[in-house]
């Protein structure tokens, strides 16, 4: 997958040039090392394919182990990986949002989206396979937190166009947010038709996990980005000193000789806001960070969170 419009000289290019540290080189670095000490002393590494009994049974999460009191198997899990292909995509999407939403969130909202949207897809796991046994055995793979990944990337800017090589060669584009609607769609078939699905990709798929890192990605840019800490930080723009509150911005009159009646940003419907007020605002924020914005543009933002809060 692709993401255009993006500045090579943030996330893996700081990292070479030295200037700082990309937490998303620095998770996918770990996540390629517990690989390696997994195939490293399973019974036949040459296989790349991890099969340690003490990795499986205290490690990768399971409902019984839940059960047992090994809570930390919902971070664990998520750097163990079922084969080469398996942390390879993960590790690629990962890659591929990560260093972005790092680049405009910052270190700390990425690694939280990360590891929560995977804690949050290991509790929907374990909780369909107490329903339906037939889910229950050991879950592995950072999978949960790629998915949270994509949802905060769509759920911020939904209207970006994404470029997609189905199989490396044929180009797909879509928008983030219908890739969302396809993830989760995707998702939810591989609950209601698992067979089928586990055919189709040669083996057991995690889709419960998949639903559960979406919904915490979502959640999480809802209610804390454009919510309470998008709050706080207007909170500590106004106490900065010669600060004046502004207006909500309204659009100029069009230059028209018959005069088009003027709608301001509070009138708009939650989706009209969205695509026309707040995308354009958090290409900003993409391109120069959350200091660059007005009081405009923030009281804007402050908007857009209490609509979305309500629908």
């Amino acid at each position: 997958m692709r993401q255009p419009a993006y500045d090579e000289e943030s996330g893996f290019g700081r990292l070479l040039k030295g200037h700082q540290w990309s937490w998303t080189v620095v998770l996918l670095a770990i996540n390629v090392l517990v690989f390696v000490v997994e195939c490293a002393l399973s019974s036949r590494p040459w296989s790349l394919s991890p099969d340690n009994a003490f990795f499986t049974n205290y490690l990768a999460l399971s409902l019984d182990g839940l059960k047992h009191g090994y809570v930390w198997q919902l971070v664990t899990y998520q750097f163990m990986h079922a084969g080469l292909l398996h942390i390879f995509f993960n590790g690629w999407a990962i890659y591929v949002f990560g260093r972005i939403l790092e680049d405009v969130l910052g270190g700390r909202n990425f690694l939280f989206i990360t590891l929560s949207s995977g804690i949050v897809g290991g509790l929907f796991q374990v909780a369909v396979a107490a329903v339906w046994p037939d889910f229950d055995g050991p879950v592995v793979g950072a999978s949960a937190g790629a998915f949270g990944l994509v949802a905060a990337f769509a759920t911020l800017f939904p209207e970006r166009v994404l470029t997609m090589l189905i199989y490396f060669v044929i180009p797909l584009r879509m928008r983030a947010k219908t890739l969302l609607v396809v993830s989760a769609a995707i998702a939810v078939g591989g609950l209601l038709f698992a067979g089928l699905f586990d055919r189709l990709m040669g083996g057991h798929v995690a889709n419960a996990a998949h639903l559960g890192g979406m919904a915490m990605g979502v959640l999480y840019v809802r209610k804390i980005i454009l919510g309470r800490w998008l709050r706080s930080q207007n909170l500590a723009y106004r106490h900065q000193p010669g600060f004046t509150p502004a207006p909500v911005m309204e659009p100029a009159p069009p230059k028209f000789w018959r005069a088009k009646p003027v709608v301001s940003p509070a009138e708009l419907s939650a989706d009209d806001l969205l695509k026309t007020q707040v995308d354009p605002i958090l290409d900003k924020i993409s391109a120069h960070g959350l200091q660059s914005l007005t009081a405009r543009e923030r009281e804007i933002l402050e908007l857009a969170s209490g609509k979305l809060a309500k629908r």
